[in-house]
């Protein structure tokens, strides 16, 4: 399978929005009208809903970790593959071609990505992400700095022969996506306006 396939392939199953779907089945409004407008695991909390939240993160996470799995044992394990297959899935879940280009900041189908590449990246990344979040209770800046280190991880793997270098440059891509993706959030941060976990959401007009 050609280079160019891979990626499509790994496109067209990051696009699949887990958030939207799960609400759909759970009878919640569009995640994309109320609060953040967010259509991911955190927005979904918001309804008070957390099997359904629950669900959207599970279902995101799966999507990055199949994606990669796929390019990795039933495709091609070449590095170059894998990297563009891991940037292209999160890609998928930011601009779905299902639901309009209209989709998510990738934070779960990043972490799926990274538990498919190597479990001591994600076992990291995950880690900064769980110490942020129950310091300061906001998960935009835990996914910030989580995004900041992922790239550091990745590298010190690669660096010690753990990891190829095209999906540690893969894991550097995500990461700059995730935080161009978080510029709103990044306004809020600085505000002092940024909601917290669990916080309440205001359904949009």
């Amino acid at each position: 399978m050609s280079l160019l396939i891979t990626v499509l392939v790994a496109y067209l199953i990051g696009s699949i929005s887990f958030a939207v779907l799960v609400s759909r089945a759970f009878g919640l409004p569009d995640p994309r009208s109320y609060g953040s407008g967010n259509p991911g695991a955190t927005n979904v909390l918001r309804t008070g809903k957390r099997a359904a939240a629950a669900l959207t993160l599970l279902g995101d996470a799966l999507k990055g970790w199949f994606a990669v799995l796929l390019v990795q044992q039933h495709v091609v394990a070449e590095p170059l593959a894998v990297g563009a297959a891991a940037v292209a899935v999160v890609a998928g879940h930011m601009w779905p071609l299902y639901f309009r280009f209209a989709g998510g900041k990738g934070v779960s189908t990043a972490v799926g990505v990274l538990v498919a590449l190597d479990s001591w990246l994600a076992a990291g990344t995950v880690a900064t992400w769980i110490i942020i979040a129950l310091f300061f209770r906001i998960s935009s800046l835990a996914a910030l700095v989580a995004a900041a280190f992922a790239p550091l991880f990745a590298f010190f793997l690669y660096g010690m022969g753990r990891f190829a270098l095209e999906p540690a440059i893969g894991v550097t891509v995500i990461s700059l996506l995730l935080v161009w993706r978080h510029h709103g959030n990044i306004r809020n941060l600085l505000a002092g306006t940024e909601a917290r976990i669990g916080g309440s959401g205001t359904p949009r007009n």
